[in-house]
């Protein structure tokens, strides 16, 4: 049944994905919204308040103030939060309020910069989408409004593109820059100055479907190339002969897939819940909607193996073949097996 969870929780939004690329970079971040959009980004979606803080904020828009479009309320909000933080720069976050009201982000941005003196950035997510779709557009206005001049390229500087705690652990953003050694892993260990100097990377990585648009935006600007695979990515899983189903992000089901099929896997079938760029997939890949679809899928696929996060288990209790646990976040909302 269409939009029936037994099973899981719902998927972060797409304003929390973009709040996760912002979340270490030292700017001030406006979710504008009435609260609960920002409750539920700092409740639920991003782990890192655990350990860290971010000068996170909400809008706080009354009724009145969405349905009138009281951009002035938030502009002089914003500047009076630029005052009391030292912040670099400035982002304003949609939710579905200004998706409904149709709000200018164009005209808001130019009015929040004249307020504030900050640099600003709005992101136009919607609260419609999926977490890296937001994720995505953060990057892009990341690196358009930052990324601009031109450094002499560093050998062995490689920027990682993509890495996002709702789908891998924090620690293992650790794990990124020890498998590159020379690495900058943009919005997990960065900072804005990070940013600033892209243009100085040999080359970059995309380790998620979400850092491929800032990929090419910067593949166009500065000539930056870039390869696509997760450098962590890794299974100790026997899977010689085996008919396997991978259910993760699209780029390290990818590069799990490229492993297996070396390692003599019959076949590789990789799913996902989330962004599935065409270019990245092949004919049999799968986008998954609902739980329906996931138990069909296991039901008719003839799997031996299934490798995925351990909370969609309970979803086919009568798949006989042998799990394996892939850990995601953005699909548990568990930590636990991130210790």
């Amino acid at each position: 049944m269409r939009g029936l969870r037994k099973y899981l929780t719902p998927f972060a939004p797409d304003q929390s994905g973009a709040v996760s690329v912002l979340f270490e970079l030292g700017g001030i971040v406006v979710i504008c919204d009435a609260g609960g959009c920002t409750g539920n980004i700092c409740g639920f979606d991003e782990p890192r308040w655990h350990t860290t803080r971010s000068a996170v904020f909400s809008a706080g828009l009354r009724d009145m103030d969405a349905i009138m479009g009281r951009d002035d309320k938030l502009v002089a909000e914003l500047a009076d939060a630029a005052a009391h933080i030292d912040a670099r720069f400035a982002a304003i976050v949609g939710t579905p309020v200004p998706s409904v009201i149709g709000t200018d982000y164009h005209a808001l941005k130019r009015m929040s910069e004249r307020a504030s003196g900050l640099p600003t950035i709005t992101i136009d997510t919607t609260g419609m989408e999926l977490y890296d779709v937001g994720a995505s557009k953060a990057y892009v206005a990341l690196f358009d409004r930052f990324a601009t001049e031109t450094f002499p390229i560093e050998p062995g500087r490689i920027g990682i593109l993509g890495a996002n705690p709702l789908d891998l652990d924090i620690a293992q953003a650790d794990g990124l820059r020890a498998a590159l050694p020379g690495a900058v892993s943009y919005g997990m260990g960065s900072t804005l100055d990070d940013v600033i100097r892209a243009s100085a990377a040999q080359k970059n990585v995309v380790v998620a479907p979400s850092g491929l648009a800032a990929a090419k935006l910067l593949e166009r600007r500065f000539g930056t190339p870039y390869e696509v695979f997760d450098p962590i990515a890794h299974t100790d899983a026997t899977v010689a002969g085996k008919r396997v189903l991978i259910v993760h992000q699209q780029v390290r089901a990818n590069t799990l897939r490229d492993q297996m099929l070396k390692a003599g896997a019959a076949s590789v079938c990789c799913a996902t819940w989330f962004m599935q760029v065409p270019e990245l997939a092949i004919e049999d890949d799968v986008r998954l909607r609902e739980e329906d679809d996931f138990e069909e899928l296991v039901a008719i696929g003839s799997f031996d193996m299934l490798v995925c996060d351990a909370s969609l288990w309970r979803i086919v209790p009568s798949f006989s073949g042998e799990l394996v646990s892939l850990p995601q976040f953005a699909v548990s909302g568990e930590l636990g097996e991130f210790a």
